[in-house]
């Protein structure tokens, strides 16, 4: 009999005086029990409008009913079937505006908890199952990845599984990409990210770090080692900032180097000598996601101040709300209609302070938000000894312009069609490589997408027909 609950099952977490002090993880994760009674929420409606919803279109009914029955390996093996990264998934997938909102629960209460459910099949799988991992018999055929992030790491999985010799080429010396260097531990722990990884590695999928595709080797000379196809999921790892006087002081820092800082290079723990300032007060300037973990992190390395400057109201963040409601009761400081002017500094050449101005929302702008205006004569001061501007990533321009025949956006993102080719006989790309800072699940689905598509095109050898 269903549960006709109106509200989810509460996920266990920390409590926010005691996180904001450690890097454990904050949600907890659900007990069988827990996990058992949310599945039974689920209607197992029969046009199955969730999976509509999903990037990589998990059998999401199908594996809750396992759920109800206690079948949690079978659940594990019916979302493994579209998925290869369901811990992460289950953990950092921006299920309220994918498959949740699909939810017919949703029309009256809320959704069923579906990414919640994920994590629970996806942890019990990695703490009890014992079952040996069957490679796909080799089909003769190689292909490369570049980068191992969501995008990368769906790609090699899903062609592993079709029997491809798949290796991934990373510029980093840990695989996982932006699950590594972007998300903090507290949301994603980095054991869970290399369990996903061993999982692709042991589905023949082999892993070359310390590799920058462009200066290490060329793509031209991935060919030339008998690749038939190329897959780039690199990723959009380069900062943007605001062009204001003071961003080059001591203290002034983009969020994707604070956090690859602090997640990548472990600055949080005393075993690792990775410098970092160590502030007593922190602005960062953004409203998104990235937003929201560079600020929850500062707060964990000891800031006693932690404030968020958003241009707009807090209706318009892009982050998502589990996050603002996250990091509001871990006491970061929200100051919104606001937009920085200057950075100002000490006469060592450090920073000491953040002017901002205060905005009021005028008529829409392109993005259908309304667009903040400054009040005149509104300026004033914001004492801070750090600035960290988290204002979105694009992607870096080195493959690119290291390639010859690839196409690119005039915001650098590659050319690719709707399967995921490129304007280059063999080269396809998807993820953040191509539209820009994204989601990891949207990565994910271009990644899968995109592993279709080579297979196709190597089966066809040559017939294959991009379409712009």
């Amino acid at each position: 009999m269903a549960n006709l609950s109106l509200t989810k099952v509460k996920m266990p977490e920390q409590d926010p005086n005691v996180r904001n002090k450690n890097f454990d993880e904050v949600a907890l994760g659900y007990t069988e029990e827990m996990a058992k009674e949310e599945a039974t929420r689920c209607l197992n409606c029969k046009n199955r409008p969730c999976v509509s919803g999903c990037p990589v279109n998990v059998r999401i009914p199908d594996f809750i009913a396992q759920v109800v029955e206690g079948n949690y390996e079978e659940a594990y093996k019916i979302i493994t079937s579209t998925n290869c990264l369901p811990a992460v998934c289950g953990r950092v997938c921006t299920q309220e505006t994918q498959c949740e909102s699909k939810c017919v629960r949703g029309m009256k209460g809320e959704s069923v908890g579906i990414g919640r459910l994920e994590r629970f099949v996806a942890d019990y799988h990695m703490a009890h199952s014992k079952e040996l991992i069957e490679k796909a018999e080799d089909n003769g055929h190689k292909v490369a990845v570049i980068g191992s992030g969501p995008a990368g790491l769906t790609c090699a999985g899903d062609l592993a599984r079709l029997g491809y010799k798949v290796t991934i080429f990373e510029a980093f010396h840990k695989a996982g990409g932006v699950l590594v260097y972007g998300i903090p531990e507290f949301r994603l722990p980095k054991a869970i990210v290399q369990k996903e990884v061993d999982h692709l590695q042991a589905l023949g999928v082999e892993v070359r770090t310390n590799f920058v595709i462009g200066k290490t080797l060329t793509i031209d000379e991935i060919f030339a080692e008998g690749y038939e196809a190329v897959f780039i999921g690199s990723g959009a790892g380069l900062p943007s900032f605001m062009g204001i006087e003071g961003e080059s002081l001591v203290g002034v820092y983009s969020a994707n180097e604070y956090l690859t800082r602090v997640n990548l290079m472990k600055a949080y723990s005393d075993k690792y000598d990775t410098p970092i300032r160590k502030s007593s007060a922190v602005a960062v300037v953004g409203g998104g996601n990235v937003a929201m973990d560079a600020a929850r992190t500062a707060k964990r390395l000891g800031a006693e101040h932690v404030y968020i400057v958003y241009r707009r109201s807090e209706e318009e963040m892009p982050a998502r709300a589990e996050e603002v409601h996250h990091a509001k009761e871990e006491g970061i400081e929200f100051l919104c209609l606001n937009n920085p002017t200057r950075i100002l500094g000490s006469e060592t050449g450090e920073v000491s302070s953040l002017e901002v101005i205060s905005m009021e929302l005028g008529e829409p702008d392109a993005s259908g938000r309304r667009r903040p205006v400054a009040i005149a004569g509104s300026e004033h001061e914001l004492t801070v000894d750090t600035v960290i501007m988290a204002l979105g990533t694009s992607p870096n321009p080195l493959i690119r312009s290291t390639t010859e025949g690839l196409e690119a956006n005039p915001k650098g993102g590659l050319i690719a069609d709707e399967t995921m080719a490129t304007s280059r006989p063999g080269v396809f790309a998807g993820g953040d490589a191509v539209t820009g800072a994204a989601t990891v699940i949207l990565a994910m689905g271009a990644g899968k997408k995109a592993a279709a598509s080579i297979d196709k095109y190597i089966k066809e050898k040559g017939s294959y027909q991009k379409i712009f």
